[in-house]
């Protein structure tokens, strides 16, 4: 029996994957695997315990990644599952601006008598405008990306999509009317709105600064349903202050921003639906159970992907490494006497993965330079 411990509350659905190998516990020291939503585990001690780790969500800020992976901890994330629900709610954002609903709907909430003369009176302050015609550049062209582009082509708008690491199986789910540039600078001076879709790391904090938004066209609509981190707050507020900006609509934001004119803040909402946090919820049980009884890595963020597929009595041996060039010929080199059925593994960053399948008895593990973690799923 595997112990699973959730840090936040966890869709009863998702729960419910878990066979009967499983059960949910609180004691974390005791635990093979973790659920986790947005709790902060930065200042959390693992236990040796600990295989593994998955998010119900896509980004990861909130889990100490390397930290992890020196311990041989896999972390897990759900890419995907909820990209329709965030999908919604940037098509919700880009209406709210495009209307002027916000503005609209505090100016109506401080009526009381003659509503429906002042109504009529009042409603050309909030005229807006249509999305259809309209040209919405795209940052990022993942599962959300590609979604929010096809929807707001099918809307009528004109759309440019642009992905530093744009891949072939998001060209296929891209729509042909959507064009893709290679650079940055060929989508931002020509856009009515821009929305970002690309993930919290290095490469694109800050990524929208100054420099950037100076090459936007003036009234530019910038909406942020990824990551706060990914803008410079008092860039995008100097910008809408100036006019460069017509308007920053995000579910991100600090005291910086909250509560200035022209900048929509919603709660972080972009996954909370019901839907959305059951399908997180299940990917996220199901990839921790493979790891867990067959060693599979689907969707880890600190080691590469390797999958065997179902193990079917087959004894699975599971080598984590660091610094390792070549982690297969190192496995294989420490298990030279047994007989391998398959063998698969690769790199991600510096941290390696490599899995066998064998019919042999493994009665000892060896010890060998660069080797993390040796697991003997049986």
């Amino acid at each position: 029996m595997y112990n699973i411990s959730t840090l936040n509350k966890i869709s009863p659905v998702g729960l419910a994957h878990l066979t009967d190998k499983y059960q949910v516990s609180d004691d974390i020291e005791s635990a093979a695997g973790i659920l986790v939503r947005s709790q902060d585990m930065h200042d959390m001690a693992f236990s040796k315990n600990l295989l593994a780790i998955a998010r119900a969500g896509a980004g990861v800020n909130n889990i100490p990644l390397d930290e992890c992976a020196d311990q041989g901890i896999a972390v897990f994330n759900t890419p995907g599952a909820n990209a329709n629900a965030v999908k919604e709610l940037t098509l919700a954002g880009l209406l709210l601006s495009a209307r002027n609903i916000p503005a609209a709907l505090s100016w109506a909430q401080t009526l009381t008598t003659d509503v429906s003369k002042a109504v009529e009176k009042g409603k050309s302050q909030f005229a807006g405008h249509e999305i259809e015609g309209k040209t919405l550049g795209v940052v990022g062209l993942g599962a959300i990306g590609v979604l929010v582009a096809n929807s707001a082509a099918s809307l009528g708008m004109n759309v440019i999509g642009y992905d530093a690491f744009f891949s072939v199986k998001s060209a296929h789910n891209l729509c042909p009317c959507v064009k893709v540039v290679d650079d940055l600078k060929d989508l931002l001076p020509v856009c009515d709105y821009i929305s970002i879709h690309v993930p919290a790391m290095d490469a694109t904090k800050g990524m929208f600064n100054k420099a950037v938004l100076d090459q936007v066209k003036d009234g530019t609509v910038l909406l942020n349903f990824s990551r706060d981190k990914l803008v410079v707050e008092a860039d995008i507020l100097a910008a809408v202050e100036s006019g460069k900006l017509a308007e920053y609509v995000t579910d991100f934001g600090t005291d910086g921003i909250v509560n200035k004119k022209n900048i929509v803040v919603l709660p972080h909402l972009g996954a909370s639906t019901e839907e959305a946090e059951d399908n997180c919820a299940t990917m996220a049980a199901v990839q921790i159970m493979d790891f867990i009884e067959n060693g599979n890595v689907v969707n880890s963020v600190n080691f590469p992907a390797v999958n065997l597929g179902p193990a079917n009595g087959d004894t699975r041996i599971a080598v984590m490494t660091k610094g390792v060039e070549k982690p297969v010929d190192l496995a294989l080199a420490m298990f030279a006497d047994i007989s391998v059925k398959a063998v698969v593994g690769g790199t991600k960053g510096s941290y390696g993965y490599v899995l066998i399948s064998t019919d042999s008895q493994i009665t000892s593990v060896p010890k060998a330079d660069g080797v993390v973690r040796v697991r003997v799923i049986q």
